[in-house]
Formats: C-alpha cells, structure tokens, sequence
C-alpha cells in the first residue's frame, strides 16, 4: 500500500506542476495571436477554453466543470482506495483534473497551448493535463485487454471436449 501511495503522490505532483508550469510559460511567452510553429504539423499556442473538451459545452460556465472536475477526483480517488485499478492511470487522471482545475479555479478558463495540425485542418489545442487525463484513461481501457489476453496466452490452449465426456 505504502508504494501504491508513493507512486501515486509523486505522479500527481510531478504531472500537476509540469502542466502548471507549462501553461504557464504558454500564457505569458507566446501571442494570442501568432502561433509558433515547432515541426510542420505541431504548433505552440495561447488559447483559452472556456468550456469542456475542444471548448464545447463552454454556455455552462466554469463553476460547471469545477464541480465536475471536483466530482471526478473525489471518484478517482474513492478507486484509488477501494479497487486495485491501475494507480499510474488513475494518478494521471487526477493530475489532469487538478491542472485544469486550478486553471478554472484561478482564471475562469483552461490555458491551452499545443495545437496538432494536417495543413489546415487543426485538431482542438490541448495541453499537458489534458494529455495525462487521455493517458489515464487509455491505460484503463488497454490494461485489461492487455492482461486478459496475456491470461489467455498463459492458460494455453483450450482442448475441444470429446463426445460423450463431460
């Protein structure tokens, strides 16, 4: 437990200051206006969402999602105690919402800066948190899948019944 615990607290910490430290950088290094192009797909930004995922939902105001955000780390951390859940994946789950709710909690938006491109079709801009609550929650989905066929890979392979055993 005491390892769960510590692998737990040291990705919180480490997630959360790196978002917030990045973003940052972002707001105060970077123009609302002209993007800095890193790689020909990949550009630094300053946006600010005002609403959920890629800004959609942003009418139901930032006490909306402090309240769900408030909601999901007191879930997360009722799985933390309670299952034997991934903690890596649920620590980076928590880091997320804690990033973007100390944004909402100081600023009334989530600072964005990483914008993903093809020519000039952009995905929504994102940033470290949102990235670590995507990484929780693909390892929550793989991990089982991945462990289930390892199960099955182990148990080796099944015999057809004869007929007339059972």
């Amino acid at each position: 437990m005491r390892g769960k615990a510590l692998l737990v607290a040291a990705t919180v910490i480490v997630v959360t200051a790196l978002d917030l430290v990045t973003k940052h950088l972002a707001a105060t290094r970077i123009s609302h206006y002209e993007p800095i192009e890193v790689l020909p797909f990949f550009n630094l930004v300053n946006v600010q969402n005002r609403g959920a995922a890629f800004g959609m939902f942003s009418a139901l105001g930032s006490w909306f999602f402090i309240a769900i955000s408030l909601a999901a780390i007191a879930f997360i951390i009722y799985l933390l105690v309670k299952t034997d859940e991934s903690p890596l994946a649920l620590a980076l789950i928590i880091s997320g919402a804690l990033g973007n709710l100390a944004d909402r909690l100081l600023f009334g938006y989530v600072r964005d800066f990483l914008d993903i491109h093809v020519g000039e079709h952009h995905w929504p801009a994102f940033n470290l948190a949102d990235s670590a609550l995507t990484v929780g929650l693909a390892l929550i989905i793989i991990l089982p899948l991945i462990h289930g066929f390892r199960d099955k890979k182990e148990a080796g392979p099944s015999e057809p019944s004869k007929p007339g055993t059972q």
